[in-house]
């Protein structure tokens, strides 16, 4: 677990609060350079100071419970709308009010209760390698366990949450039966056991480690865009397929934000938020971090634009949160590590 790292000024758990209307403090799981730019501008822009502590999800959902009243988070971000849901679950949020947020974040990429909002979004696709496969011979998740990828195919663990949640998404669509099938045939095509993040899965198909392997679309960009001409030049023998787009779509998570029930900078906090989705930001996450902006608009960014449109699936999205627990076991039966 890594530990709290609090920015100077956030005041412990407990302790007496002293806090003025022109700051606002945000719990978050994101840790990009495009992040800390964003709070800056913001900052510049009205004159409301951004202090941020940084940890995992859970970490900061556990936190946040045991503060209660004394709290001082205004916002929690996570990178996963299974946290989101927990956290709404748990009665961390309360609902948010805010036209411009309803007018620029799309309905299935929203709370239906208003409790908290996407504002960028993250595809979780198949990458294969341009050498040895050709295009269309792969078409969707499902494929990822048939026999023919035996000893071809890279994933990471099953803990990781990107995994939990694409996994939920093959639950919700195709029941848990199914889905226990998928993930054992998955295994069974794996080159090596599970290790490394995405990028490490991308890095052994560039390598001939394997043939495909399951990626956000993110980290392809980050190695892309990369000052590393190692990783520029593994992530260009690598390209990316948009999976089920003659069916339910490609799985994606996203980055998104709550207002906290206890939050004390409320206004502040939806103007963070109306910020966040504005074109400025926007533009700067597709092209900082790589993720897509929340209304999928490619053009922003000439990396996304290289990839081109894709179908998300708006169909399992809303159920990632309420399958995690079933993810998690059917990974254990699969023996997904």
């Amino acid at each position: 677990m890594r530990p709290f790292l609090a920015a100077a000024g956030i005041i412990a758990a407990g302790s007496m609060l002293h806090l003025n209307a022109a700051e606002l403090n945000i719990y978050s799981h994101r840790h990009y350079k495009v992040d800390e730019e964003i709070n800056k501008l913001f900052t510049e822009k009205t004159g409301v100071e951004v202090k941020v502590v940084n940890a995992e999800a859970d970490q900061l959902i556990e936190r946040i419970k045991s503060e209660g009243e004394n709290s001082p988070a205004d916002l929690l971000i996570t990178v996963d709308v299974g946290r989101l849901q927990r956290a709404k679950k748990e009665g961390l949020f309360q609902p948010i009010k805010s036209e411009l947020l309803d007018q620029r974040v799309p309905e299935a990429l929203r709370d239906a209760d208003k409790q908290w909002y996407a504002y960028s979004v993250r595809a979780r696709v198949i990458m294969y390698s341009k050498e040895r496969v050709q295009p269309g011979e792969i078409k969707t998740y499902e494929d990822l366990a048939d026999e023919k990828w035996r000893g071809r195919v890279l994933a990471r663990s099953s803990s990781s949450s990107y995994n939990q949640s694409l996994l939920a998404s093959i639950i919700a669509a195709n029941g848990e039966e199914k889905a226990q099938e998928w993930a054992k045939g998955v295994v069974a095509n794996m080159a090596r056991a599970p290790q490394g993040g995405d990028r490490d899965q991308i890095k052994g198909v560039a390598a001939g480690l394997a043939d495909v392997c399951i990626s956000n679309t993110y980290y392809l960009g980050i190695m892309l865009n990369s000052s590393v001409e190692a990783d520029r030049e593994a992530a260009k023998k690598v390209a990316v397929l948009f999976p089920n787009q003659d069916g339910r779509g490609a799985q994606a998570n996203v980055g998104g934000a709550g207002l906290t029930k206890n939050a004390k900078n409320v206004d502040s906090a939806i103007k963070y938020l109306e910020f966040l989705t504005s074109p400025e930001v926007q533009k700067m996450i597709a092209n900082g971090s790589y993720e897509f902006p929340v209304n999928l608009d490619i053009t922003m960014s000439p990396t996304h634009a290289e990839w081109g449109k894709f179908k998300m699936d708006t169909e399992t999205f809303p159920k990632l949160g309420e399958y995690q627990e079933a993810a998690v076991r059917t990974f254990d039966l699969a023996g997904w590590k």
